[in-house]
């Protein structure tokens, strides 16, 4: 099991951001695939179709989001940290994902910067 730690700029407010992250209707957009988000303590969210799954742990508006990402059967729980932090060009995003397992550690780090940052920096700077 591997551990991952990456920080993103995002052109958008953390408040912006937040919502992005827990909204489904929002989410479709950044995403532009199917979406469901159940942004509850114990909810469930589904991005892209089904490649990534899980359910929310933690919910402070703004500020933190603490997720559970599901990797079948695993012993120990994948946990994925977003924390949002104002910044003069919009959130510094700070991503903690503890738990990945070996055979798709390479897969996932790729995954954060493309599709999941890329396509939320791309879905700010085409609203300026």
């Amino acid at each position: 099991m591997k551990d991952l730690k990456k920080y993103a700029i995002i052109p958008a407010t953390p408040e912006e951001l937040y919502l992005a992250l827990t909204t489904e209707i929002t989410a479709r957009l950044w995403t532009g695939d199917l979406v469901s988000i159940d942004a509850t303590v114990n909810g469930e969210f589904s991005l892209w179709d089904g490649a990534i799954t899980g359910r929310f742990l933690e919910l402070e508006p703004s500020t933190k989001i603490v997720q559970e990402w599901y990797f079948g059967e695993t012993d120990s729980p994948s946990i994925v940290t977003l924390k949002l932090h104002e910044h003069k060009k919009g959130t510094s995003l700070e991503i903690r994902q503890t738990n990945i397992p070996d055979e798709d550690y390479e897969n996932i780090a790729e995954g954060w910067e493309d599709p999941y940052i890329s396509s939320l920096i791309d879905f700010y700077t085409e609203e300026d």
